[in-house]
């Protein structure tokens, strides 16, 4: 491009320049338009009624009042930029201020007032609050008026008023009964929310809510109710339980019920209704939750509360999807290039066919039928494997039977009889995987109670364990009464007395059960050093940590009586059980104490703080933001963390992200499982499976068949990725493992406390997982359920009807009726619903009987619903 010559000036602009003189020719245009002729009118008009507010005579103060409220309120009842009236009035603000303290009649000082809060607004000083301050020297009635800009800052000086001043409230109290009838009948909710909060009178919101505005109300609560302090979490949910009842809401109280663990009003709510399609529809979600009513145990409902008929629902769903047909080993490890090298050496190989069992264990469960246990020579294949491997394999028949009561007894019955005394433990283990989630009337886990006091350890070890998965959740006296006395066995090993712990905990799990809290302080206090020092140990303290699962300040006297242990497992257990006293709590300052006990550089005595590490996760799942911000600080604690963290973490970001496999998860995972520590890699593997649980997810298989390939000569290795591809196929893609349901606001506590069990015994994999405690993978049924959603009619029948699965979307605050899915498909139930995923009916034929469409939902007719075109047709005809 050729030089402009020198001395001529060049016509070429610069793009600054362009974008200078567009600036100019705006500041110009503006200068021009606040000089038109209709501008400086009101700008003269204006100043002319500031003037005669000076006067002497109250009449012309008043005329002067008058106008200058007409036009401010005629300028701020829509506002989308400054008012000229306000900008016009700026340089008088001081003036104005002045004539209020000095000049203005007694009769008119009101009037003053209300414009001079109007205009303090925008002109006051900051933390002067002088828009509030004139306000209650002015007229407190309907300040919706002045619009609805000046209603939102006045609501938030009063916020701050509050807060520094609540002694002398009563005026401020009487303002916001004004704003807040305001704010509702304007979709601004919300604000009416926080505003109520900031002045701790949030239970008047409930004589608000009506049938239009109730659902916003209560969404935003919900939503508000992870960011307030743990003290006011349950004035949130009574308020929203409480309008919900008001709306006859009765699912979403039932929710919120649960939520606050409180059965009183589960048992009102569950009675307030007479509709029968609703009162199956409760019933449903009780049982969903483990929830079985004392007065209904026997009741007309018994059957649903009791979880009955989830076998014969699961196996609808599986003929639906068909994928009825038994799955075997060779199947989930098939394409893989690894699997003629793996094999070929040592078909029978002890520790290759225990990795089967578990695969097959997984893949078939709640299927009722599979190749190798559940056939007529199911004992060829049990004695494949070599002792603790035979108690496993024997046990996996009732993980293929699963919630399957009445059909399963007869097929496992026949191994209790066998001779070898690992089969007949496993079979005993096996009654209790199948009764886990569902309270049969028949009661036939009862019998496990028989063996508990059997000379043969491992056969006590089945039957304690399987008594704790049947009864998972119920607090039944009978049961714990059973199992206790274990705990007093001067004879019993550790293996025995930390699995007793266990069932207790998961019997009474979040009951905060004081004879056995006592009992397992006594004998964390009464063991000598060595016993307390065997792996198995780590089970008491779970044990302990289970019976406070969620309850916080209950905990407490429990944690202060833990700090007196000298043992280093007094810091396991004091740890274990704070990390379960705030599961899902998103307690900040409890993850902040958890990241400091992992900052300290220990040699020795150091196993509390792999625990420690495990707490940040279970505190922080119960949330997004929590969960994602505790992502980030793994990623410091693995840079910088001690080895028994370090081993910890992959564990965590498995529980984190249950059945949802997250990429960037994915990858982090992908990297440690080829760590040079092994612990690491093993939790690395498995936690692969654990996050791909469920999902079928082609990406996380792919990974576990090139880590089969890579680790073929490493039979550890190999077991532990043959159960994380198990796990990635659990049920064949169909059940889930999340501990969390109904739109992620609810966590099962047994769906928990099996995991937390599983969790703490992958702490030390070369111990137990790859020793001798496998079967402990079981427990994993507890948090087993089918990831569906399926439609019945009022008389239970299914009923096929289109659905639209998207991503679920945040519609909390915003006004109208947003769209609540995203990029959805169009689908006949049953249908399979992802972690993220939330389902909204496609048709108005039908209503359901509750706003949460996941898991088994009724419908009811549309009473409203208009006629298709082919009825129409038909009428006329």
């Amino acid at each position: 491009m050729a030089e402009p010559m020198k001395g001529v000036e060049s016509t070429t602009t610069k793009p600054d320049d362009k974008d200078n003189n567009k600036t100019k020719d705006k500041k110009k245009k503006q200068e021009v338009d606040e000089l038109s002729e209709e501008d400086q009118k009101l700008k003269n008009d204006l100043e002319t009624m500031v003037e005669r507010l000076s006067s002497p005579e109250a009449g012309v103060q008043q005329l002067a009042l008058e106008l200058l409220r007409k036009e401010i309120k005629e300028s701020t009842s829509s506002m989308t930029s400054v008012p000229k009236p306000l900008k016009f009035l700026r340089p008088h603000y001081d003036k104005l201020k002045e004539i209020y303290q000095s000049h203005i009649a007694a009769s008119n000082k009101t009037q003053l007032a209300d414009i001079l809060s109007v205009l303090g607004m925008t002109m006051a000083a900051t933390g002067t609050r002088e828009c509030l301050k004139f306000k209650l020297q002015g007229d407190l009635k309907d300040p919706g008026s002045w619009g609805h800009e000046y209603v939102r800052h006045l609501a938030g000086e009063i916020a701050e008023e509050y807060s520094d001043n609540k002694e002398s409230i009563d005026q401020l109290l009487q303002l916001v009964n004004q704003i807040i009838p305001f704010m509702m009948g304007h979709n601004a909710e919300h604000e009416a929310c926080d505003l109520l909060y900031e002045v701790d009178q949030l239970p008047k919101i409930e004589s608000y809510a009506d049938e239009v505005n109730y659902s916003r109300i209560c969404g935003y609560l919900i939503g508000m109710s992870d960011y307030v302090d743990e003290s006011e979490t349950k004035t949130f949910f009574r308020v929203t339980l409480n309008i919900y009842k008001k709306a006859s809401r009765w699912a979403d109280a039932l929710r919120i019920a649960t939520k606050l663990d409180d059965k009183e009003e589960l048992k009102n709510i569950f009675n307030s209704t007479t509709d029968e399609a609703e009162k199956k529809q409760l019933a449903l979600m009780m049982a969903r939750q483990g929830i079985l009513l004392e007065d209904e145990a026997d009741g007309e409902y018994s059957d649903i509360l009791r979880n009955q008929n989830l076998s014969e629902y699961f196996l609808a769903l599986g003929q639906d999807l068909d994928i009825m047909e038994p799955k075997t080993p060779e199947d989930i490890y098939k394409s893989s290039t690894d699997t003629n090298r793996s094999f070929s050496a040592n078909v029978d190989s002890a520790r290759g066919n225990l990795a089967s069992t578990f695969v097959n264990a997984f893949v078939n469960a709640g299927f009722g039928r599979d190749k190798l246990v559940s056939t007529d020579d199911g004992t060829k294949w049990m004695y494949k494997n070599k002792e603790h491997g035979m108690m496993s394999a024997a046990a996996s028949l009732g993980m293929v039977l699963m919630w399957d009561v009445e059909g399963s007894l007869t097929q496992i019955d026949k191994y209790t009889q066998v001779a070898e005394d690992y089969i007949k433990a496993g079979a005993l283990l096996a009654v209790g995987i199948v009764n886990a989630g569902v309270r049969h009337s028949v009661d036939p886990a009862m019998w496990l109670g028989d063996t508990v006091d059997n000379k043969n350890p491992h056969i006590r070890i089945g039957s304690i364990l399987g008594l704790g998965m049947a009864y998972n959740g119920s607090a039944r006296e009978d049961i714990t009464a059973q199992i206790a006395p274990v705990l007093e066995d001067g004879n019993a090993s550790m293996e025995v007395l930390g699995t007793a712990a266990l069932a207790l905990g998961m019997i009474n799990v979040g009951t905060g059960n004081g004879d056995i809290t006592g009992a397992l302080l006594t004998l964390l206090m009464e063991k000598d050093a060595a016993s307390l020092s065997v792996t198995n140990a780590r089970y008491i303290a779970l044990g302990l940590g289970l019976l406070y699962l969620g309850k916080q300040e209950m905990a407490d006297v429990t944690l202060e009586t833990l700090k007196t242990l000298t043992h280093p497992i007094g810091q396991y257990a004091h740890v274990t059980v704070e990390a379960c006293a705030y599961a899902g709590s998103g307690n900040v300052l409890k993850i902040q104490s958890f990241l400091n006990a992992c900052a300290d550089h220990l040699q020795e005595n150091n196993g509390f703080q792999g625990a420690a590490a495990f707490g940040i996760a279970l505190v922080a799942m119960g949330e997004d933001i929590g969960s994602e911000m505790a992502g980030r600080a793994f990623d410091h604690l693995l840079q910088y963390g001690e080895p028994v963290i370090r081993r910890a973490v992959p564990l965590s970001l498995g529980l984190l992200n249950l059945s949802n496999p997250k990429p960037q998860v994915m990858d982090l995972l992908s990297k440690l499982s080829h760590d040079s520590d092994e612990e690491v890699s093993y939790g690395a593997i498995f936690a692969l499976g654990l996050i791909g649980a469920g999902t079928n997810n082609s990406r996380v298989a792919n990974m576990l068949k090139a880590l089969a390939s890579y680790y073929y000569k490493e039979a550890n290795h190999l077991f532990v990725v043959r159960i994380a591809q198990g796990l990635v196929f659990l049920g064949k893609g169909t059940l889930s493992l999340t501990p969390y349901h109904s739109d992620k606001l609810i966590m099962s506590p047994t769906a928990m406390a099996g995991l937390l069990i599983v969790f703490h015994t992958c702490l030390d994999f070369k111990g137990l997982i790859l020793k001798n405690a496998h079967y402990m993978l079981y427990c994993l049924a507890s948090a087993m359920y089918p990831r569906m959603l399926m439609t019945f009619d009022e008389n239970l029948r299914p009923l096929p009807v289109s659905v639209r699965v998207g991503q679920a979307v945040d519609t909390i605050g915003q006004a109208g009726k947003p769209k609540t899915i995203t990029g959805f498909q169009t689908h006949n139930t049953p249908v399979l619903l992802g972690h993220g995923d939330r389902a909204e009916l496609a048709t108005d034929d039908y209503l359901p009987c509750t706003s949460v469409l996941e898991g088994f939902v009724i419908l009811k007719k549309n009473p409203d619903a208009k006629p298709k075109e082919e009825d129409k047709k038909d009428v006329k005809k």
